[in-house]
């Protein structure tokens, strides 16, 4: 069994193939819709909810089997047709044109397959037991779906806009700091609906090297200097414990 390695992918505007028309088609449709894709369905025939879909514009549907070149032009595929030489054929055409492709049940035939997810917007938990066991991966989305160390998933909008203003001010902030600001305290802030006041306060640990028990070298954290630190590293204890 291969070592995956674990990517997210730009999709949008992408072309997405999927060849087959049943539920499991049908179940891929949502997130490559979500991510942006174009896609084009190919199958006789196809479930409720995708001739729905075609009816709404979301997908193309072509009514009728596959035909070598269907993948021309795509930049990733799905095979999904319960046959498998005809799935064989659509491996090797994907081979052939270098498109990513997911062989529904086949991890043999792919050249990547699809996590489990687990999302508290804006952040995704991607989940792969690197095709052993599906119904694992399941277990484990929904084990962490409820699990209290993604609330801080709530922080992500304000230190996407700490990470603006400091890119923009041209400072350099080592990685240690941080973490050592992501703290409990800046997540109920924001949890309490005092998203301006949390941003304040996190640009004012990020750039003031004066702040009580922090390093006073913002570019580099000194190791077992920082009692900030100490307190993050407890922070991040409880919340392994808590996924636990």
């Amino acid at each position: 069994m291969p070592d995956y390695y674990p990517v997210f992918l730009n999709l949008a505007d992408k072309r997405c193939v999927i060849i087959g028309g049943g539920t499991i088609a049908q179940g891929k449709i949502g997130g490559l819709l979500q991510a942006g894709c174009r896609i084009t369905v190919i199958s006789p025939d196809a479930t409720p909810g995708i001739r729905q879909a075609a009816q709404r514009g979301d997908v193309t549907w072509l009514e009728r089997t596959y035909q070598p070149g269907d993948l021309e032009g795509a930049f990733i595929g799905v095979a999904a047709t319960n046959v498998w030489h005809v799935n064989r054929e659509i491996y090797e055409e994907a081979e052939r044109l270098g498109v990513l492709l997911n062989v529904v049940d086949d991890p043999d035939l792919c050249s990547f397959i699809a996590p489990s997810v687990v999302k508290r917007e804006p952040v995704t938990l991607a989940i792969s037991t690197g095709g052993a066991s599906p119904a694992l991966a399941r277990k484990l989305r929904e084990t962490l779906v409820h699990a209290e160390a993604l609330e801080w998933a709530d922080l992500a909008d304000v230190l996407a806009q700490a990470r603006r203003i400091i890119k923009e001010k041209r400072v350099v902030i080592d990685p240690e700091r941080w973490q050592c600001c992501i703290t409990r305290g800046l997540l109920e802030m924001v949890q309490e609906g005092r998203s301006n006041e949390a941003l304040d306060l996190l640009l004012a640990q990020l750039q003031d090297p004066e702040i009580p028990g922090m390093c006073d070298n913002l570019a580099k954290c000194q190791p077992r200097s920082c009692l900030a630190r100490q307190a993050s590293r407890e922070n991040s204890n409880r919340a392994t414990e808590a996924v636990r």
